[in-house]
């Protein structure tokens, strides 16, 4: 059963894709097609929904209309699948999700390898930044650090990540012989996931009781973060899903009086398309409830 207009699908596919190619390969048309389609959507809407160039990039009014195209095209799927007309798996409608780094890392591929109903476009981004991809509209659903609700969205607690900071033990000799102090804080390189990243600074506040400047090393990816502060390159706020093994293995020390952060996570979905996606909301409360830390 397809409802969506053609011209929407097509919208879709470019700003998912970042060009007319992939998305004419994506939907099994030509580029030209594609194109063609995207013309007449913006001369029936009258404005620019896509900024051509490498790769494409959707206007607000391309971002609302995809949007409305993905949340059809979801209903659809949930309706092929009441009637017993639906797809076959990984064949359905896409649903796109912005998920922190370190929880697409440890524990949220569980929640969605248990969907097989959905395609998935999954969105890093920063825990305490996600609510702003839901507010835009970029996304359908988010693991967010924020217990308040985005407007027209539905919250669940998942429960707290918790991270410790790291080190090597050799590391840690050198730069922290005498403790961890503001002078050594100020010294030692640091490790920061991206200019997003604040942990290292919200751990080293709570620790030392004042803001540092911190010198550091930037590596936006959870395995090379644990790799580098087993390599000796820095310190930082690693999860403890991840450095259980290497802190077994005195790969890696914790550091401070009080090493542990601890990070609350909620799963915010919005409101219209909670329904075809409590089974995934289901998967991720689940996924969590066996991986993070549940108060």
């Amino acid at each position: 059963m397809q409802f969506t207009d053609p011209a929407l699908s097509a919208l879709a596919a470019v700003i998912r894709t970042g060009s007319f190619e992939s998305a004419a390969a994506t939907l099994s048309v030509t580029p030209s097609a594609i194109s063609q389609r995207i013309k007449q959507l913006e001369e029936r809407i009258g404005t620019v929904l896509i900024q051509r160039g490498q790769p494409c990039r959707a206007t607000d009014a391309g971002l609302r209309l995809c949007r409305h195209a993905d949340q059809v095209a979801l209903l659809e799927s949930a309706l092929d699948k009441e009637l017993g007309t639906g797809v076959a798996p990984g064949q359905g409608a896409t649903v796109r999700i912005a998920v922190n780094a370190d929880s697409l890392a440890t524990w949220f591929i569980a929640a969605l390898s248990a969907q097989s109903d959905f395609l998935f476009d999954v969105v890093v981004d920063d825990q305490d930044h996600s609510a702003d991809l839901l507010r835009s509209g970029a996304v359908m659903a988010a693991v967010s650090s924020h217990a308040k609700p985005v407007q027209g969205c539905d919250v669940t607690p998942l429960g707290t990540l918790r991270y410790v900071a790291t080190a090597s033990p050799a590391y840690a000799d050198y730069w922290f012989a005498e403790g961890v102090t503001p002078s050594a804080l100020r010294r030692a390189p640091a490790l920061t996931f991206n200019a997003r990243d604040g942990l290292q600074r919200q751990w080293v506040q709570r620790e030392v009781r004042q803001a540092v400047a911190l010198k550091s090393h930037f590596l936006p990816s959870s395995q090379a973060f644990v790799e580098g502060a087993v390599q000796g390159l820095g310190w930082g706020m690693n999860p403890e899903l991840l450095v259980s093994e290497p802190l077994r293995r005195a790969q890696l020390c914790a550091i401070g009086m009080n090493p542990y952060l601890d990070v609350p996570l909620y799963w915010q979905i919005n409101r219209l398309i909670k329904k075809p996606l409590r089974g995934l909301t289901r998967a991720v409360a689940r996924a969590a409830k066996h991986n993070l830390v549940v108060r």
